[in-house]
């Protein structure tokens, strides 16, 4: 099968995309089942230049930014052909288009940390009383 790669972008410039490699898994709650497309599942930061932060909810993830060995790209399905060969068979052919290329993944190996809101502390205030000079 004859597989086309073509790519829309200007000047070969691709768009870049970046991995999210977590160690464990994530569940979604059973009233999100058959709807995760453009669902939010939580907030990237980056603090500081090479490390960031992704919150889950209650939850708090340290990550960074490590190169591929390999750059890998993102493709999508455009459409299927029916072509024929040079010996007059045919045969179908596919066309990809590139959408982006991977040369990152943020790296997030460490257990996460939990994000525990306590109520704020009373401060007592005690009241100076002074004592009349005899």
């Amino acid at each position: 099968m004859q597989i086309r790669v073509r790519c829309n972008c200007e000047k070969g410039n691709c768009p870049e995309w970046a991995i999210f490699e977590l160690q464990g898994v994530v569940e979604t709650q059973p009233s999100f089942q058959g709807q995760l497309q453009n669902l939010e599942i939580g907030r990237l930061c980056r603090p500081s230049q090479g490390t960031y932060t992704f919150t889950l909810g209650y939850h708090e993830l340290s990550g960074t930014k490590v190169p591929l060995k390999k750059p890998m790209l993102v493709m999508k399905k455009t459409q299927d052909k029916q072509a024929n060969d040079s010996t007059g068979c045919s045969h179908s052919g596919a066309e990809l288009e590139v959408v982006g290329i991977i040369r990152h993944r943020i790296l997030f190996k460490t257990r996460p940390k939990a994000l525990i809101s306590r109520p704020p502390t009373k401060v007592r205030k005690t009241s100076a009383t002074s004592v009349p000079a005899s």
